[in-house]
């Protein structure tokens, strides 16, 4: 018969282990884990509006390109903006202070009304990110003529 010695903080780490892994899935759906390469929270700053027709929403994201950009709409009332901010080149030289730093990240919105994702358009101009989302028929406002006796 074979038998162990009982430890009881293997069942600790083992669990702490477990914890640690549910941890890092959870950042890693939600932003980087690392952070170093985490920027702030609620980064980019970003406004939400709409009209009669569409929702905007504009994200200042200065020195990024489109290309950097990953921009989603999945099922009709949820964005996803990702990017990746690159390390910015400096000259070779004596470093006196470095706070732009390579960094991923990821808003998730939830909108307000349903959307139509097949037209929904982007642009990003002096670095400010514009997304126009049209709204889906059903959400836009309808007027209704009351009519008497």
């Amino acid at each position: 018969m074979f038998s162990t010695r009982w430890q009881p903080l293997n069942d600790v780490w083992s669990e702490m282990g477990r914890l640690y892994d549910e941890m890092n899935r959870l950042f890693d759906r939600y932003g980087h884990a690392d952070p170093r390469r985490r920027p702030a929270p609620g980064y980019p700053a970003l406004d939400l509006t709409q009209d009669e027709n569409n929702l905007y929403v504009e994200a200042e994201l200065p020195g990024m390109e489109l290309s950097d950009l990953e921009i989603l709409v999945t099922g009709n009332d949820q964005l996803s903006i990702k990017g990746t901010r690159q390390q910015p080149d400096g000259e070779a030289g004596v470093w006196h202070r470095r706070e732009r730093m390579a960094a991923e990240f990821t808003r998730m919105i939830t909108l307000p009304q349903p959307v139509d994702p097949d037209k929904v358009e982007a642009s990003l101009k002096l670095g400010v990110l514009t997304i126009k989302l049209p709204k889906r028929e059903e959400a836009r406002p309808k007027k209704i003529t009351v009519k008497t006796g």
